[in-house]
């Protein structure tokens, strides 16, 4: 039994089977990329998105998907399927193109519900109109890119909004009744420990639904790469990653549904940290943590007076 609320027992609980999220790329840009709000994207976004490896490109939605199944079947036996749309910006179209491309992954066999990557800068009030739509008909995730809630830390890392244009997007989502999990980095340039840690207090402050947390990863070809080839950026030690993250759940709200907490780098392109490709070794690390100090999610979380 995990100390934390893990999301894939979640899906068990609501299917009651083993369900899989397969990634999408459904051919959106992103406004800190095409020129909109930058050109540049953050410092650690390679050229094809940020955590976008494994994805047959170039092949339709729906052709991309049920490649994906026939992996997830014969890799773990998975039944049913989330369509996560991924790299880049997930909303930044019409809302009549997301309209198409959603109802495409969902009329595949089996693929019960979506998962839409996005920042939030990028969700109008009729995209907002629209997502709500989805999280009535359908098991829908909004997945909201903040990496840090720190002004310095967005702008050093050239995210191109700020911490309010993430509060306001929660706030729009909640009373839209959209689930929200935030995507957050931990071991980003500049951040104290306490200030990593900070951030769980205030996403059980916004009420977000869910968290995915990443540690962050050096790829080659960004900037954030030459930052680390030149010694201005360190990355986290293993040991030191599993301490601030059971820190982290340590404070965060139990009602919270932990989707991550590591990162997948692809082999070919991670320049650091190494050990982060150890991905298993990594969470059992964390669970043994947890384990000898008797703690779990919340448990150091303050009590309302």
């Amino acid at each position: 039994m995990k100390r934390y609320r893990i999301f894939s027992e979640e899906l068990k609980r609501v299917f009651g089977c083993r369900v899989h999220r397969i990634s999408v790329d459904a051919g959106f840009s992103c406004p800190n990329r095409d020129g909109t709000v930058g050109s540049a994207g953050c410092i650690y976004c390679g050229g094809a998105g940020s955590g976008s490896f494994g994805i047959v490109r170039g092949a339709s939605v729906a052709e991309q998907l049920e490649h994906g199944k026939e992996v997830m079947v014969r890799k773990y036996k998975a039944k049913k399927f989330l369509a996560y749309f991924q790299p880049y910006s997930n909303t930044y179209a019409p809302a009549e193109r997301l309209r198409a491309i959603y109802d495409e992954a969902l009329a595949v066999e089996d693929v019960v519900g979506l998962i839409v990557g996005t920042r939030p800068d990028c969700l109008p009030a009729e995209t907002l109109d629209l997502l709500a739509e989805y999280a009535q008909r359908t098991y829908f995730w909004l997945e909201l890119g903040l990496q840090s809630h720190l002004d310095r830390t967005l702008s050093l890392i050239g995210r191109g909004h700020d911490f309010s244009s993430f509060t306001r997007a929660v706030k729009e989502c909640k009373d839209r009744h959209i689930r929200v999990s935030a995507h957050v980095i931990l071991g980003l340039p500049g951040e104290s420990r306490e200030e990593m840690l900070a951030g769980a207090d205030i996403l059980n402050a916004l009420g977000v639904d869910g968290v995915k947390i990443h540690l962050l990863h050096v790829m080659r070809d960004t900037k954030l790469a030459d930052d680390y080839l030149h010694g201005r950026v360190k990355v986290m030690e293993r040991d030191e990653y599993v301490g601030v993250v059971c820190d982290y759940l340590e404070r965060l709200d139990p009602k919270i549904i932990v989707q991550r907490l590591t990162g997948d780098g692809n082999r070919d392109h991670l320049l650091a940290p190494l050990w982060s490709l150890k991905k298993f070794e990594v969470l059992n690390t964390i669970d043994s943590e947890l384990e000898r100090r008797g703690s779990y999610q919340g448990s150091g979380v303050k009590p309302l007076l």
